[in-house]
């Protein structure tokens, strides 16, 4: 029986925008997972937790953005369990959970480069694949040393999603909201209504 393959996209998700998908769904055709399962970060280890929206609401734009894709889901996994949210912990907990599937990490690649500085990647590469997406301009000479370092020093296999640059960041929407500017073909139509709806991101300094 063939092992089912799912796509692990993990992310502040502040807000989810096109880039996010298109990432999502170029693995999936690429890859050729079965699913993708988008999970917001809780407390992250990296960021600013003051910094970022409440979990509810970039829970709520993700479901919306996902809406209309048989092959996109949602999960709460990180936000509802408690403690910081470190990757290694959230790979484990679906290894257990689903133990007949293959779980493929989805991340930039421009994060291949401090891998080893992660929580335990020796775990992250011996329970899932590691699928970085490369764009912005991200030279494949300098990805593949590291994709062998990364080989050599903990088994991680690494597979590079071809997607089109789409240079747009959650940063960039956020101080767009904030200064009155539209949003529109940089998020899905549901998550501008979203965030017009519930006046998200107009008086956040800082974010």
């Amino acid at each position: 029986m063939k092992k089912k393959k799912i796509g692990l996209m993990g992310g502040t998700f502040n807000p989810v925008h096109y880039g996010h998908l298109l990432i999502a769904e170029n693995a999936y055709e690429q890859f050729e997972l079965d699913e993708v399962i988008f999970m917001p970060t809780g407390s992250s280890p990296h960021k600013d937790s003051r910094q970022i929206l409440d979990a509810e609401h970039r829970m709520e734009m993700l479901r919306l953005a996902t809406a209309d894709n048989p092959h996109f889901t949602c999960s709460d996994y990180e936000i509802s369990r408690q403690g910081v949210s470190y990757t290694h912990l959230t790979i484990r907990a679906f290894h257990d959970q689903k133990k007949d599937c293959g779980l493929y990490f989805i991340m930039g690649a421009d994060s291949l480069a401090y891998f080893d500085t992660w929580r335990c990647p020796d775990e992250i590469s011996r329970l899932s694949v590691i699928l970085a997406a490369v764009r912005d301009g991200l030279n494949m000479e300098e990805l593949l040393p590291i994709r062998e370092q990364l080989w050599h020093r903990y088994g991680t296999k690494v597979g590079f999603i071809n997607t089109p640059n789409f240079s747009v960041s959650s940063n960039i929407i956020r101080q767009r909201v904030m200064s009155h500017h539209s949003i529109r073909y940089l998020v899905p139509d549901s998550v501008g209504e979203y965030i017009r709806e519930n006046q998200i991101y107009q008086n956040r300094p800082g974010n």
